[in-house]
């Protein structure tokens, strides 16, 4: 599968240098959180990596629920154990846990039916900041502190009515947000479909640091640099492909 390119294996476990998940973080779910910047303070591994390395070695499942518990940093050592078990940690070398996995109901282990819902859900939630969030935080009139911006990917839940299709793609729902003093928490609903039909549901849930009431000109030049950032990556990538 096309995700070997983002890894490597030593002594049996998984290995993801910075280099490597930043790379999956902007080229595959153009996702250009500060967080998986390789020089970044406080770099961790993009979730939807560990979500697209969980559903490679363990197949779909029907019904499945992620909880990202820690921020894996530059080339720790992973452990995603052989097992058929319904729940699941993911941990490094010193036992400490970065992932969970519970799953049930029916498998599938097509790998094409596999990769396109992979890119497809990260290219999705890639697009989360700024289109979904920052209406979010206008709305509840909070923002992050945009020097350091800390919104945290905790966990997500997919639920398929069946598993009959070849091929998924992901669409919105309406998000919603709750605020609790410096804390706020931003559930981004989803629908998969095969086709016209609707297949299934989800949502995304994340951690969002508050700093302040909203401002609005400050996040408009936050989200202008951050967009800026993106396209001129993304059009150096396309360059670079010719």
């Amino acid at each position: 599968m096309f995700l070997k390119d983002f890894y490597s294996f030593y002594d049996g476990n998984i290995s993801i240098p910075a280099e490597k998940a930043s790379m999956f973080a902007k080229e595959i779910a153009h996702d250009f959180n500060p967080l998986h910047d390789v020089d970044a303070k406080r770099f961790c591994v993009p979730g939807d990596l560990l979500f697209s390395l969980a559903l490679e070695k363990y197949g779909l499942s029907q019904h499945m629920h992620f909880i990202f518990s820690g921020m894996v940093g530059h080339e720790v050592l992973l452990n995603f154990p052989e097992t058929d078990a319904e729940q699941i940690n993911v941990n490094d070398n010193q036992g400490k846990t970065y992932l969970q996995v519970e799953r049930s109901g029916s498998v599938s282990r097509d790998p094409a039916l596999i990769e396109s819902f992979i890119r497809d859900y990260v290219a999705f939630s890639g697009q989360n900041f700024p289109y979904v969030l920052v209406p979010l935080l206008e709305q509840e009139n909070v923002m992050f502190n945009i020097n350091r911006p800390l919104v945290i990917y905790e966990s997500m839940t997919l639920s398929f009515d069946h598993l009959d299709f070849q091929q998924a793609s992901v669409a919105m729902l309406e998000p919603k947000i709750e605020v609790n003093g410096k804390r706020a928490t931003a559930f981004l609903h989803f629908q998969m479909k095969s086709g016209d039909a609707v297949v299934g549901t989800g949502f995304k849930k994340l951690a969002i640091s508050i700093a302040s009431a909203y401002e609005a000109e400050p996040m408009r030049v936050f989200v202008d640099e951050y967009l800026s950032r993106k396209n001129q990556y993304l059009a150096n990538l396309a360059l670079a492909g010719n």
